[in-house]
């Protein structure tokens, strides 16, 4: 049999493993929906069904490939809480908000961007404050008994034995975190929580051999930062300055490199990310996944084409951010200004909205350097287009058939100088002139929405 690397990815919405080979291509994969399951009133993470998911799918997946290392990743926003092996309480949804007087009190114990990098983001997607409310809900048990794992981690210790925490899932909007001194907050520190993860170790430490194959399984990484990872091993890009931008649920843009300080707002989902390396990565967030869903509603999936997109522009139908919680322009609601056709000119604003959306982003983090469109939304021809268009100045990039950075990246900590299979596709500007269109739909977002002046500067500590 084939070698290769198994990559469990534990995201959010699916779960996927994947089997990369020493070639870079995805050799298969398998996928499952995580549907939220509900315990003690809430809707929480169903890490028993996606335990047993995993279990079957690594075991036929070795019928199939000589495995050499087993390599998991998850979503940033959950931790779980371990005594002995086994969960001590349910996993929390980050889409669950907790009480208002928790969040309340939770908002003057954080500290403050400059140190961390990690704004206030609603509900619970800075996993500071899932552990809040579980100190609440759990005041015998967290801290004072149990364990605390990234979610990335604990599949590691399901699959090994052996606990470990991790940068890159440690360093991503958790407020537990100072990327550029690389250490615990002092939010972590002080409400003892620290001390409850397990030692810190890099995303390829080998952990353990794998309790069912014997595969070392590794401590692994945060999925945007196995994207990052990828989009290095891209001879375009290598070793210089770049923009990538990862899309599907959410859309995170990095600047890797570049050296100039960045001024980062808080306030517009912009945030310090921490690479495989420990190294601070400027970066911006919206959920475009969601965004698009909304706007194409019944038209989801439909083909679209410059046509449609180019009668748009010219009847100046436009859409006003946003349509998920979060984003460059937060407080603002999503809405569609102007009469759209039917169902190709309904995608054809979809997908020019992300554009839109995603252009505002490489502002906030100081873009330079070519710029590098990776996961569902790379193959989305308008999405690619348009952000050419509206960047002349800059190479845009788009990884082939959309690409498969998550399990590449995760496949390069086993196998560092694993390439990628195809080379990046230049992407040639939308055959239209946005400029005038894209500075009036920049207006009235900064106008519909509740953001404020720059305030705060990079983070530091």
């Amino acid at each position: 049999m084939d070698e290769a690397v198994c990559v469990l990815d534990v995201g959010k919405t699916h779960a996927k493993l994947s089997l990369v080979g020493r070639d870079g291509r995805v050799r298969g994969a398998r996928r499952r929906a995580n549907a939220a399951v509900v315990a003690e009133g809430r809707a929480v993470l169903d890490a028993d069904g996606t335990e047993a998911w995993a279990l079957a799918s690594l075991a036929d997946a070795a019928r199939e490939a000589d495995i050499r290392a087993i390599v998991p990743v998850g979503h940033g926003a959950a931790a779980a809480l371990v005594e002995g092996d086994r969960l001590a309480a349910p996993v929390m949804d980050y889409e669950v908000a907790p009480p208002a007087e928790v969040a309340a009190a939770y908002a003057r114990e954080r500290d403050d961007f400059a140190v961390t990098g990690s704004p206030r983001l609603p509900a619970g997607l800075n996993l500071g404050v899932q552990l809040f409310w579980q100190e609440r809900l759990y005041p015998g048990l967290w801290p004072k008994r149990a364990m605390a794992l990234p979610w990335a981690q604990y599949w590691a210790m399901r699959l090994s034995g052996e606990a470990a925490s991790e940068a890159t899932s440690l360093g991503c909007h958790t407020d537990l975190w100072r990327p550029h001194a690389g250490g615990w907050s002092a939010l972590a520190e002080r409400r003892g929580w620290a001390a409850r993860f397990p030692a810190l170790q890099r995303a390829d430490a080998a952990l353990g051999p794998a309790r069912a194959l014997g595969a070392p399984v590794l401590a692994g990484l945060h999925d945007s930062n196995a994207s990052l990872n990828a989009a290095r091993a891209f001879p375009e890009v290598a070793g210089a300055p770049f923009s990538l931008i990862s899309t599907g649920t959410w859309f995170v843009t990095f600047q890797c490199g570049g050296g100039a300080e960045v001024a980062l707002d808080p306030a517009r989902d912009v945030l310090i990310n921490v690479d495989v390396e420990g190294r601070p990565v400027p970066s911006a967030r919206f959920m475009g996944g969601r965004e698009y869903a909304a706007i194409t509603g019944e038209a989801l999936g439909e083909a679209t084409t410059f046509e449609a997109m180019t009668q748009l522009v010219a009847a100046g139908v436009r859409t006003r951010p946003s349509f998920a919680p979060g984003g460059p322009f937060q407080g603002g609601q999503g809405a569609v200004v102007g009469r759209v056709g039917g169902p190709a000119e309904r995608a054809a604003l979809a997908a020019l909205h992300l554009a839109l959306m995603s252009d505002v982003d490489l502002g906030l983090v100081g873009a330079i350097g070519p710029i590098v469109i990776e996961g569902r939304f790379a193959a989305d021809p308008i999405f690619a287009a348009v952000l050419a268009a509206l960047r002349p100045d800059r190479a845009v990039y788009a990884c082939p058939d959309g690409g498969d950075a998550v399990a590449l990246g995760a496949a390069r900590l086993v196998w560092p100088a694993l390439a990628p299979a195809a080379p990046l596709r230049r992407v040639a500007p939308a055959p239209i002139e946005l400029a005038a269109y894209a500075a009036r739909w920049r207006a009235e977002a900064l106008e519909t929405s509740n953001v404020r002046p720059l305030k705060s500067a990079s983070a530091k500590g």
